[in-house]
């Protein structure tokens, strides 16, 4: 069984998967409080119900369309996620899961697309990063930055210079928190840096900004 949140369609506001149709799985429950965090409501296992793989997979199903994106909460935190997984792909879903790389993602189909978490110490998250990823790290996995000053951009440069070898080819991810980091302001340190990663701002949040949650 599977604690889940939510399950909605909506176009996809992140990744290099952005603006695309997509079905979400949100399932309930996090092992981290990230002082950003924007799905409060999917952080305890008590807002969630007890759902099969199978009666998943049915509701998947029935929305007609390929890419579906597995996110909570925290994913990985769930033994069957992988099942779940495995049964997508069986059904030429392509799968995206977004964690929040404190947990292991060993264990998974590799044709899965992980969207990788890296806390900056703006979350106020002490412990956030499994380093043991690092080596599991595919070519087409992404890393994302979730950046709430210009602190955590400097750390962010820093870090990738540091892990260059395992992660300089992959696509790189920075987002600001709209509320505390202006969206150009922190364009304008990526051109004068010649940072070579994507800038993301939130797509969702832009269409429809007074949306809490299926969106």
């Amino acid at each position: 069984m599977l604690n889940l949140s939510e399950i909605f369609y909506s176009l996809q506001g992140e990744s290099t998967f952005a603006g695309l149709p997509c079905l979400f799985v949100r399932l309930a429950g996090c092992n981290l409080n990230c002082a950003y965090c924007d799905t409060g409501y999917a952080r305890s296992v008590d807002g969630g119900e007890e759902v099969s793989v199978a009666e998943i997979i049915d509701r998947v199903s029935a929305y007609k369309v390929s890419l579906v994106e597995i996110t909570g909460g925290e994913p990985l935190l769930q033994k069957e996620t992988a099942q779940l997984v495995k049964e997508l792909l069986k059904l030429n879903f392509t799968v995206l899961i977004e964690t929040n790389g404190s947990l292991s993602i060993a264990g998974f189909d590799p044709c899965v697309f992980f969207i990788i978490d890296v806390k900056t110490p703006g979350s106020k998250v002490s412990a956030g990063f499994n380093f043991a990823n690092l080596e599991l790290l595919q070519a087409h996995h992404q890393l994302k930055f979730v950046m709430v000053d210009e602190a955590d951009f400097f750390w962010s440069l820093d870090f990738i210079a540091e892990h260059k070898s395992e992660i300089g080819r992959l696509e790189t991810i920075f987002s600001p928190v709209t509320k505390s980091f202006a969206p150009e302001r922190l364009a304008e340190l990526m051109l004068a840096h010649r940072v070579s990663a994507r800038l993301q701002l939130q797509l969702h949040t832009l269409l429809w900004p007074e949306c809490v949650r299926g969106r």
